[in-house]
């Protein structure tokens, strides 16, 4: 949820109309199952948990699902017949002989079959139900894979779907008998039949996006999705069937599927049915939301699994966000002996700023880092666009953050702070000897060195307001803050803004800045582990 939140307000902040879908599993066998235990009505049950995701997601049509299984049945795509096979009440799914395996279980000492992938216990299942010609589909799917080697993401999952679709595509179970499953919605042919939940499921994108559409209006709701993001664990059903359905009613494809890691807990897969698992909830008020945003984004595998742990994020949040972003906020803001918005209006279109080539310093060393410096501020919107186009929030991040860390590293060698204290030596100096040194030592005046100040304290500020900019997709709070203690203006934190020495009107706060630890941009934790 909160990957797809980041990439929508990426297309937010690009000035895009963007559409954010989510919803919640209330249908199958599991839930019927989980429903009869907690002794309510599985309606009830579901209500009572889409309560507790929509409350998370707000803090971070059956008519639809019906008419696409006329089409599909019109069309001549499903047939009825008999189906057995090894079924997951908690995968929601059929598995093939070579995808199950005998284990003995190691809190019971049982022999059960279950899923090599999910290692899901399953049961041998027979009944005679509904199927989907998905072999039908294997010489299209494949095709379109080859015209789209970027349709998974990451290429290594890529590389398995083509692979699964290669080796082994058997048509698919896309019913259940009612005796079998009572909850979700029927075969409208047949009422003896409930849909299967992945049919039902995945038409939940096209349905929110106004399917059925009536003519000319296929793509007003949004459709195609641009991109789809899915744990690593449901990728066959999202980039194998959910292809196949489309194709099969004739419905444009989306163009791209994210596909992300698990977090695991003590390196183990978090479950709810092992109670594995981190209450959201508890985490948003320990930390704050920004906090967990930038944390879950940064250290989140898109590839591979990341582990979760309260002392990473104290840790990761000391080093990033309070010593790195905070701590350069509150350097250049706060700095005494410079004045930003001096320094802004000087230098936001000098070419002695712009052009690298010229940038004048005290010494040709420091006119190279300086050069270095800019070269990479200036490089840093067009890397981070092109990890998000990628899809890799992740990434994306964490090249912000390297721009920030790379100019703290900057600012600490220029040491703008030196060349104040300097400068208040030579005001104090009533001989006249230290200007006389300045002069002969170094061919400058204290004109010019406050001008080395202004120079530095810009470049600061400007990797300041642009990481403010692309940050508000990621912790919007906290990027929001940042921008109003820059002093820049609402209408300048669109995408167009984040350019080198595109705002000069910035440099006066606009909110308090407080002293000490009060009105810090990250302040200290309250307490730590």
């Amino acid at each position: 949820m909160l990957l797809t939140d980041v990439l929508k307000r990426w297309q937010i902040l690009q000035n895009r109309p963007s559409l954010l879908l989510t919803g919640t599993d209330e249908h199958g066998m599991k839930i019927q199952q989980a429903a009869l235990k907690a002794g309510v009505p599985p309606k009830e049950f579901c209500d009572r948990g889409a309560e507790v995701f929509q409350d998370l997601a707000k803090r971070i049509g059956i008519k639809g699902v019906e008419y696409a299984w006329q089409m599909l049945h019109e069309k001549g795509w499903i047939y009825e017949s008999k189906h057995e096979g090894w079924y997951s009440v908690s995968d929601e799914t059929f598995y093939p002989a070579p995808q199950v395996q005998l284990i003995v279980e190691p809190a019971t000492g049982r022999k059960i079959m279950v899923s090599i992938e999910t290692g899901k216990e399953v049961e041998w299942t027979s009944e005679r139900n509904y199927h989907f010609r998905l072999s039908a589909f294997r010489e299209k799917l494949l095709a379109f894979y080859e015209e789209n080697p970027s349709f998974v993401v990451p290429k290594a999952r890529m590389e398995d779907v083509v692979k699964q679709v290669t080796t082994s595509l058997s048509d698919l179970s896309i019913s259940r008998p009612v005796e079998r499953l009572d909850w979700g919605i029927r075969v409208p042919t047949d009422p003896s039949q409930t849909i299967y939940v992945w049919l039902d499921a995945l038409l939940n994108y096209a349905t929110a996006s106004g399917y059925p559409f009536t003519p000319g209006s296929e793509t007003t709701g949004g459709w195609p999705a641009d991109v789809h993001v899915v744990g690593k664990d449901i990728v066959r059903f999202h980039c194998i069937y959910w292809p196949a359905f489309l194709m099969a009613l004739d419905l444009p494809l989306p163009k791209q599927i994210l596909t992300h890691a698990h977090w695991t807990l003590g390196r183990q897969k978090m479950a709810k049915s092992t109670g594995n698992v981190v209450n959201p909830f508890w985490a948003l008020d320990r930390f704050g939301l920004d906090v967990m945003r930038w944390y879950l984004v940064h250290e989140g595998g898109i590839a591979d699994d990341a582990d979760y742990d309260n002392r990473f994020i104290v840790e990761k949040y000391k080093k990033n966000l309070q010593g790195g972003l905070g701590n350069l906020t509150s350097r250049i803001m706060r700095g005494k002996g410079w004045d930003v918005r001096r320094a802004v209006k000087q230098y936001a279109h000098d070419s002695s700023v712009v052009n690298e080539g010229t940038y004048p310093a005290i010494s040709d060393e420091e006119s190279k880092e300086g050069r270095r410096m800019y070269g990479r501020l200036r490089a840093l919107p067009g890397q981070v666009d092109g990890h998000m186009r990628d899809l890799l929030p992740n990434r994306a991040l964490q090249a912000v953050m390297k721009g920030v860390a790379d100019m703290n590293g900057y600012l600490q060698q220029a040491s703008p702070w030196s060349t104040v204290t300097r400068l208040q030596g030579i005001a104090l100096d009533t001989t006249g000897e230290q200007m006389q040194a300045l002069l002969k030592d170094e061919g400058k005046t204290p004109e010019d060195l406050e001008a080395d100040i202004d120079r530095t304290v810009y470049m600061a500020a400007e990797a300041l307001r642009m990481s403010g900019l692309m940050l508000q997709a990621f912790i919007p709070g906290s990027a929001g803050r940042l921008l109003d203690m820059l002093g820049v203006a609402g209408e300048r934190r669109t995408w167009e803004w984040c350019q080198v020495g595109k705002d000069d009107s910035y440099g006066d706060p606009a909110v308090p800045l407080g002293k000490g630890e009060e009105g810090v941009l990250f302040p200290r934790l309250v307490s730590e582990f």
